[in-house]
């Protein structure tokens, strides 16, 4: 049995439905009760209290680990996770990291975590959301603008499906223990580059504001940890090379190149309208 926490998100939703496709046993596990395929079990659990984690895990074989904002500012506990984890009978833990711990932008704690849990492991870290761009859904929708700084910043976003797509493989075959992919769209675009694909896909010419990062930061700070925000304002506005390169990881894992920025904005272009 494989379990997913952030089963109902933009990388573990596709991720169930996946492993579910594959024929896997399934427990897809959410803060609150969540639609799942046909053959998935749904369990509400909250990995800020591990001891709700113990009935989830038991008998589990794999476990893919996605924490939150929310669970950062709550101040969560990995190793307990990983320590129930593992007297539930998990072998291989797959962690969903970020590039800035490759680059050093972010603390490698949590990986250090896994890493050191006794577990197989593997880590993805991804750049940028491709979905992160719905923050900017309201605004286009009521008034056909983008508020964003840094619109001439270029750097290669990932479509969550992707991370999804690696995950499944991860989980699904062998040869990915101890391994840690870097997972980036196949091209770096700028707001301004990821604006123009929204209104073609709209039919509409959108207008780009700039703000400063100041007001970014402050709009930024009602959803993650202020050092997390000083780390992501930092990697859009001036992205080193690392930052900014093109990994050859998710076509590695999938054989496949990864997909393009307007492909996730033809999926998702609703939400803008």
């Amino acid at each position: 049995m494989i379990v997913v926490t952030g089963a109902t998100g933009n990388v573990g939703r596709p991720l169930v439905q996946a492993l579910a496709v594959a024929g896997e046993k399934v427990t897809a596990v959410s803060r609150r009760a969540a639609d799942v395929p046909d053959g998935v079990v749904s369990a509400r659990a909250d990995l800020l209290r591990p001891e709700g984690l113990e009935p989830v895990l038991d008998g589990a074989d794999a476990l893919f680990l996605l924490t939150s904002g929310e669970w950062h500012a709550g101040g969560g506990d990995l190793a307990a996770v990983l320590d129930i984890a593992r007297s539930g009978g998990v072998r291989r833990v797959v962690l969903l990291s970020s590039q800035g711990v490759g680059t050093g932008r972010h603390s490698a704690h949590l990986e250090e975590a896994v890493t050191g849990s006794g577990s197989s492991w593997t880590l993805l870290r991804p750049g940028g959301f491709a979905s992160n761009d719905l923050a900017w859904a309201e605004s286009i929708r009521t008034g056909r603008t983008v508020f964003t700084p840094f619109p001439d910043v270029a750097i290669p976003v990932v479509d969550p499906a992707d991370i999804a797509d690696v995950a499944a493989r991860v989980l699904l075959d062998d040869g990915h223990d101890g391994r840690a992919y870097e997972l980036t769209g196949p091209a770096p675009v700028s707001p301004r580059e990821r604006v123009t694909a929204i209104g073609a896909a709209l039919g509409e010419e959108l207008r780009i504001v700039e703000v400063s990062r100041a007001d970014a930061k402050t709009q930024m700070l009602q959803h993650m940890p202020e050092p997390v925000v000083e780390a992501t304002l930092d990697a859009i506005g001036t992205p080193t090379p690392a930052e900014q390169r093109v990994s050859p990881d998710v076509e590695r894992v999938l054989h496949r190149p990864p997909r393009p920025y307007a492909e996730w904005v033809g999926r998702n272009g609703a939400a803008f309208r």
